[in-house]
This record gives C-alpha cells, structure tokens and sequence, in this order.
C-alpha cells in the first residue's frame, strides 16, 4: 500500500513540474506603426524577467514571444508593453503612457496610421 501511494505522489509530482513550461510559445497583438515602436515594444517585453525572444511585426502587429512561465505571465508581459505607450489585445495603455511616445508612433491618430 505505501508503493502505490509513494507512486501518486510521485507521479502528481512529475505532472505539476510539467505544468509550467521553460520556453513557453504566446503571440500577441500591440498597436504600433513604426520601427520605432517595435524597438519600443521588443525593449518593453525582453526587459521582463522570464522573456526570452522577443520579435514584433510592423505588418501585423504580433508580437512572438518565447518565455519562462515560471518567472512570468502573458498578462505581466501586456502590462509591460502597455507601461511603454502601446495597446495589447488585454490591456489599454493609460493616456500618460500613450502620450509619452514620439509623435511618428501615435497609433490611435488615423493621420499618423495612414502616413506609414
């Protein structure tokens, strides 16, 4: 009988170890439009504990991220992203933030889109 309740435990273990991945895959959407918004938004995310890789997408505007999920969450990495100026999928980025960007990457403002 204690074999057999040593290999539970041993084996709901090895699950929850699994739980949780290393090198965790997430794609993201973040409003920008220039290269100075995806060095924004790369910096913003490489810059939290646990990420990895970091590549935005001019063109689509996905961000491909490969993270620690031990040392991190997908909704740490929106917050931060948000923190620097830049709308996610989840989060809004406060006024204070938006603003602070430079003029060329004002993504709410349909004339600054339509001139890149």
């Amino acid at each position: 009988m204690r074999k057999i309740v040593l290999i539970v435990v041993i084996m709901m273990f090895g699950v929850q170890l699994q739980a949780q991945d290393k090198n965790a895959k997430a794609t993201i959407e973040v409003d920008g439009v220039c290269m100075m918004c995806k060095e924004r938004i790369e910096k913003a995310a490489i810059k939290t504990k646990g990420v990895k890789s970091a590549v935005w997408d001019v063109q689509t505007h996905m961000l491909s991220l490969i993270y620690d999920e031990r040392k991190t969450s997908l909704d740490t990495i929106h917050q931060r992203v948000a923190d620097v100026g830049h709308d996610t999928e989840k989060i809004t980025a406060t006024e204070k933030a938006y603003n602070s960007i430079h003029a060329c990457c004002k993504y709410r403002d349909e004339a600054v889109v339509d001139e890149h």
